[in-house]
Parts: structure tokens; C-alpha cells; sequence
């Protein structure tokens, strides 16, 4: 399957916290240690995600931020 978005890190579902309408997954990466994503409670539930699940992350973001050391 091909992505517009070229940054993809493997990643565990750590935990998933349901709304009605978003849904809050966290997942444990190896570098950074952690990251989160909130979807809506439908996309959870059509791929079937479930806590300890091996997945991976696609990452397209809108803003780049640059980070110095001081």
C-alpha cells in the first residue's frame, strides 16, 4: 500500500480511551517512547484495535516545528 506521508515507526497499542464520537489510543514506540493519536471511535472499531495489538504508525503532519538546544 502506498502513503502520501513518508514517516512510519512500529508501534504497540498501549491503551485506548472511548468516546462517543473520538476515541484517545496511545501506543509504546521505541523512539520517542510514546505517542498518541485521537480518531474517531468509528476507525477504532473498523480496524479492530485492541490494547497490545502490533501496529504501525503513519505520521503526516500539518506543522513542522524546529527544535534548538540552548
Amino acid at each position: 500500500m502506498k502513503y502520501g506521508a513518508r514517516n512510519r515507526i512500529r508501534a504497540k497499542v498501549k491503551s485506548i480511551k472511548n468516546g462517543d464520537i473520538m476515541s484517545l489510543v496511545k501506543f509504546s514506540v521505541t523512539d520517542p517512547h510514546e505517542m498518541a493519536s485521537v480518531l474517531s471511535t468509528e476507525s477504532v472499531k473498523d480496524l479492530k484495535l485492541k490494547k497490545g495489538d502490533e501496529i504501525e504508525l503513519i505520521i503526516k503532519a500539518i506543522h513542522v516545528l524546529p527544535v534548538k538546544d540552548e
